[in-house]
C-alpha cells in the first residue's frame, strides 16, 4: 500500500484538470509521448500513471525534457493492480506482443483499454500468430475470446461499438489512411473487389523511436524507397476490414515507401469503378455524404490533391479523388499525421467515445503551416 500511495503522490499533479483518470503505458515511445502531449491539453482526462518497460525507474523529465510534466513523475514498470488503483482507462503504446500480456488482467480489474499495438486487431488469434509469427514465438497467448471481443477502432465507422467497448484495438497508420477513402466505395458496391492497389508513403517516425539502421539520417535522407513489397503486415489488416465492410473476400496489393520526412502518410488507392460513367464529382459526393458529420475528415474539391504538411500535428484526415474515364478507374488519396490520426490521436478519439464525449474532443484539427 505504501508503494501505491507513492504512485499517487508522484502522479496526481501531472495534469491539474479534474476528470477521468488515464494511465499511459509505453509512455516514452513516439506513440506514448504523443498521447501524453495530447492529454495534457484535454478538458476531461487526467493523466494519473505513466508506465514503461525499458524506461521503468526513470523520471519523465529526464527522458522528455522537451515536454516537462509537473513533479517530474516516475515511470513505473506496469503492474495492473497498481494501475487499477489510480486509473479508469489505460492507453497501451507498446511493441507488438507486449500489450496482450497486460490486457487480460487489466480487464479483470474493470479497466477499459485502448491498445495502439496490433495485438487485438485480428478477430482470430491464429490469424495474429500467423502474421506476427516472430512476436508470437515463445509467447503463451490463450486470449482468443478477447481477440473476438476487441473493437477495431475506426471512430468514423463504428462509434457505437467503440463507446460500449472494454477493449479497443486502434488501427495502424497505413490501414487508417487506406481504409478511410476506400470503405465508402466498398460498402456501396461502387468499385470492383478485385484489382485493388494501395501505394502508401510514410515518414520515418512510423518506424518508432528505437534506433534502426535504415532510419538513420545518412541512410534515408535525399532518398525514397519501397519496403516489404510483398507481405507487409498491414496488408492483411486492411484486407480484414475491407472484407468485413464489403461482405466479400478482398485481396489487394499494398506497397509502402519510406520518405525522408518525420511525420505524415500519403496513401493512394487505385480501383476500378463498376459504372465507368461515374464522374469525379459523383464520387466526391459519395465521400462527402458518408463523412458529412465527421469533423476529423475533410473532403477536398476535385482537382485539389492533399499534402502531408496540411495535416501535420493534427487529428485530421484529408481525402481527395480523381476519376480516369479513359479506363474507368478511380484514384483515392488520403493524408494523415501518422503519429496523431494514425496512432495517438485516433486512440484518444476512441477514448473520448468510451467516456461519453464527442470523438474530436480535445484533439487538434488545425495545422501550423508551414
Amino acid at each position: 500500500m505504501a508503494m501505491n500511495r507513492k504512485i499517487e503522490s508522484n502522479l496526481e499533479v501531472i495534469n491539474s484538470s479534474h476528470g477521468m483518470r488515464v494511465a499511459i503505458i509505453g509512455a516514452s515511445g513516439y506513440g506514448g509521448i504523443q498521447t501524453v502531449r495530447l492529454l495534457c491539453d484535454h478538458p476531461h482526462f487526467q493523466i494519473t500513471y505513466l508506465g514503461g518497460m525499458s524506461s521503468a525507474g526513470m523520471r519523465w523529465n529526464e527522458i522528455c525534457p522537451f515536454l516537462p510534466l509537473p513533479d517530474n513523475p516516475l515511470i513505473h514498470r506496469p503492474e495492473p493492480k497498481n494501475i487499477a488503483e489510480v486509473a479508469d482507462f489505460v492507453v497501451l503504446s507498446l511493441p507488438n506482443g507486449i500489450a496482450c500480456q497486460l490486457v487480460p488482467e487489466l480487464l479483470k480489474l474493470n479497466l477499459r483499454v485502448v491498445d495502439l499495438s496490433a495485438d487485438y486487431r485480428y478477430r482470430s488469434l491464429d490469424h495474429w500468430k500467423h502474421i506476427y509469427n516472430h512476436e508470437a514465438q515463445g509467447l503463451d497467448r490463450s486470449d482468443d475470446t478477447l481477440c473476438s471481443e476487441a473493437v477495431y477502432g475506426i471512430p468514423e465507422w463504428n462509434p457505437t461499438e467503440i463507446s460500449n467497448a472494454r477493449l479497443v484495438a486502434s488501427p495502424g497508420c497505413f490501414p487508417t489512411a487506406s481504409l478511410l477513402p476506400l470503405l465508402p466505395f466498398l460498402k456501396q458496391g461502387l468499385i470492383e473487389n478485385e484489382g485493388l492497389i494501395v501505394d502508401a508513403k510514410s515518414g520515418t517516425s512510423g518506424g518508432g523511436r528505437k534506433a534502426k539502421e535504415n532510419l538513420l539520417f545518412a541512410e534515408c535522407s535525399e532518398s525514397i524507397s519501397p519496403y516489404s513489397v510483398l507481405g507487409h503486415r498491414h496488408t492483411s489488416e486492411i484486407e480484414q476490414i475491407a472484407t468485413q465492410v464489403s461482405g466479400h473476400e478482398i485481396q489487394l496489393q499494398f506497397t509502402p515507401h519510406l520518405v525522408p520526412m518525420v511525420r505524415g502518410i500519403l496513401s493512394t488507392v487505385y480501383a476500378r469503378l463498376r459504372d465507368p460513367g461515374l464522374t469525379a464529382e459523383d464520387c466526391s459526393t459519395v465521400l462527402s455524404a458518408v463523412y458529412r458529420h465527421e469533423p476529423t475528415i475533410d473532403i477536398l474539391p476535385v482537382g485539389t490533391y492533399p499534402s502531408t504538411k496540411w495535416v501535420k500535428q493534427t487529428n485530421k484526415a484529408l481525402l481527395s479523388l480523381q476519376v480516369d474515364n479513359r479506363n474507368g478507374r478511380i484514384v483515392l488519396m488520403t493524408v494523415i499525421d501518422n503519429l496523431v490520426k494514425g496512432q495517438a490521436g485516433q486512440g484518444i478519439q476512441s477514448l473520448n467515445l468510451m467516456a461519453g464525449f464527442a470523438g474530436e474532443t480535445g484533439l487538434p484539427l488545425l495545422t501550423y503551416y508551414p
